[in-house]
């Protein structure tokens, strides 16, 4: 009988434990509470790269307006002063050609500046300058001084200034010969901020020695 009650309760016991392991793998009930899953982070946007703006190269300066008289010597590296006090620039403005200089010693007649026809801009296409609207007395300096030239009918060119034509242009007639002053004066008027003279070759090159433009109020 001890047998048999040993053996009821060794089974029952071992029935008992079959169960409740049974009940830990498929009853949640009563069961410690499983933990939740772990939240995941959103990946950030992916990053939108925009491509630099193009950049846009600078404006070209405009040129600068010039005020008041201007004096130009062509043909100098320096600025050149007169009899009267006056500054005359070193050479600017011109378009196309080559510069060459005398002999300080050469003689000028018909003025009391001699320096400023020792000097020349030759060969050139234009000379221009940014200047007010207005009306102005532009005054051309010539002299022939090239040795190359020998008389008359030497040295033959046109120009025209701000829409004046000077046509067949001979400085050794206009001055009376060689190394001698000459003074082309000219009214103008400048209209859309810029004077200008362009010069055209007949025979051998222009040439010119200096520049005046005088505004008149």
């Amino acid at each position: 009988m001890r047998n048999i009650l040993t053996q009821t309760i060794c089974v029952c016991a071992t029935a008992g434990m079959f169960t409740f392991v049974t009940g830990c793998q498929t009853n949640n009930q009563g069961s410690a509470p499983s933990a939740p899953a772990a939240a995941q982070t959103p990946a950030p946007p992916a990053a939108v790269v925009q491509a630099p703006a193009a950049v846009q190269a600078p404006a070209a300066p405009a040129a600068a307006v010039v005020q008041g008289v201007i004096r130009i010597k062509a043909g100098s590296s320096e600025p050149f002063k007169d009899s009267s006090g006056n500054v005359w620039q070193a050479e600017l403005g011109f378009n196309g050609g080559d510069v060459t200089e005398r002999d300080a010693s050469t003689a000028i007649a018909n003025t009391k500046d001699a320096g400023l026809f020792l000097s020349e801009h030759y060969s050139m296409d234009s000379f221009s300058c940014a200047v007010p609207n207005g009306k102005y007395i532009a005054k051309l300096y010539f002299a022939e001084t090239y040795e190359g030239i020998t008389g008359p009918g030497g040295r033959v060119f046109s120009f025209n200034v701000q829409g004046h034509d000077f046509k067949d242009f001979d400085v050794w007639v206009k001055a009376g010969g060689p190394n001698r002053a000459y003074v082309e004066t000219v009214p103008v008027e400048v209209t859309d901020g810029k004077f200008k003279i362009t010069f055209t070759s007949n025979v051998e090159n222009p040439e010119i020695n200096a520049i005046e433009l005088i505004p008149q109020n």
